[in-house]
């Protein structure tokens, strides 16, 4: 990866990151991708050395530093080795936090964020349900107000990190849709103690392709009481409050899935040019050299994408003059550009290593099942096609 794009807080965020991931080699993560046990010490690791608050304000215990940073980082821990299962370990804590920074008042961010910093809490974001997939606005679980709780009812799906974390950002319905006023409204963002001893809240592990050191769930309330003041910002302004996070989430994932894709591509480049077949090298082969060079440069193009985008999110921080639609634009085709360049440049890994590539020992078919996390969520390909269709484009919404 050229890296001359970069600041000198990014490279250095880079070298720290990939000290501390050096203790953690590609045996280990596919020990946990086998054992299917969360990779705590990593977390404990990156915890110790500050990295869990990377992007959270420095009077609370973060760095203080951007998404643009917080990018680096994620994609540092995947090009590990690590791969997205390293990745979402701790992606979470670094962009679900972002709308509890904030939005949340004073004390909140106190009793809140030091712990998740400190790797004390480890946090997981529940907002997507089963019965409306990638339509936020009709949301159903519930969150009724009964003198100073909410009670919670309803279901989450592919929640990661449920059965390890004891705090949740979770997005929730406090109107019923046919009372809102506007679609956007009536939805709201709790941070709320996941206490798994409690009733009225079930987590039910979700069997699943990649990814397996950390877990998938579903995620069942039933009348599960929290207290009113663990409401972040206003009632019935959570959608847009959550959106504050989204952007950052595209960020983050696609620098994910470029570590991903670089970790393949460079595995794949050395077993060419140390795989002699014929006499002679079969990187020396066009058949083989053309599309890891393809998928070098898709790899390069989709990077300053990534941090382009980046660079507009934090920019937006601190600049009203940057249009929320030109980050929105831009974040998401970065997820969408990285997720596709990691996927080619982990089938060509797997392609190049031929029949080594489907073992498990040389570990590239792990990437190629993870790789495909970046491709379907948190949002899919064709939702951000119809996105980039309307907004950059003009055209007629599709859907």
């Amino acid at each position: 990866m050229d890296t001359t794009t970069f600041t000198d807080t990014q490279l250095q965020v880079k070298d720290s990151v990939s000290k501390i991931c050096s203790n953690f080699p590609d045996s280990y993560w596919a020990a946990r991708d086998h054992d299917e046990r969360y990779p705590h010490e990593l977390h404990a690791a990156l915890a110790k050395d500050g990295w869990i608050g990377i992007a959270l304000p420095e009077d609370l215990g973060g760095a203080g530093l951007g998404i643009s940073e917080a990018t680096m980082m994620l994609q540092t821990v995947s090009q590990s080795g690590a791969g997205i299962a390293g990745a979402q370990s701790i992606h979470a804590n670094v962009y679900a936090t972002q709308p509890v920074a904030k939005y949340a008042t004073r004390v909140q961010r106190e009793s809140m964020l030091p712990r998740l910093i400190s790797g004390e809490w480890k946090a997981c974001f529940a907002v997507t349900e089963p019965s409306t997939g990638l339509e936020t606005l009709k949301l159903r679980t519930r969150a009724v107000r009964d003198g100073d709780v909410y009670k919670i009812s309803g279901q989450k799906i592919w929640i990661s990190s449920a059965q390890v974390a004891s705090k949740c950002i979770l997005l929730a319905r406090t109107t019923p849709l046919e009372e809102v006023k506007r679609p956007s409204e009536g939805l709201s963002l709790f941070f709320v103690h996941l206490d798994k001893e409690a009733p009225g809240l079930e987590l039910r592990k979700i069997r699943k392709m990649g990814g397996k050191a950390v877990d998938a769930n579903e995620v069942f309330f039933d009348d599960y009481r929290v207290p009113v003041d663990t409401l972040i910002g206003q009632e019935g302004q959570g959608f847009k409050i959550v959106l504050h996070g989204m952007n950052a989430e595209r960020c983050l994932l696609a620098g994910e899935a470029l570590g991903l894709g670089y970790a393949a591509l460079e595995k794949a480049a050395k077993y060419a040019r140390e795989r002699i077949v014929f006499g002679r090298p079969i990187g020396q082969n066009q058949g083989i050299q053309h599309p890891l060079a393809m998928a070098y440069m898709n790899l390069e193009a989709a990077k300053l994408t990534t941090y382009n985008a980046a660079r507009l999110y934090d920019a937006s921080a601190v600049d009203s003059e940057v249009p929320m639609q030109s980050v929105g634009i831009a974040c998401n085709s970065a997820k969408f550009l990285a997720a596709e360049a990691a996927f080619a440049a982990c089938e060509r890994a797997v392609l190049t290593l031929g029949g080594l590539g489907y073992a498990a020992e040389y570990h590239v078919e792990r990437y190629l099942r993870e790789c495909l996390v970046p491709r379907i969520a948190p949002v899919s390909r064709e939702m951000i096609m119809n996105y980039i269709g309307e907004k950059a484009l003009g055209l007629p919404k599709s859907y």
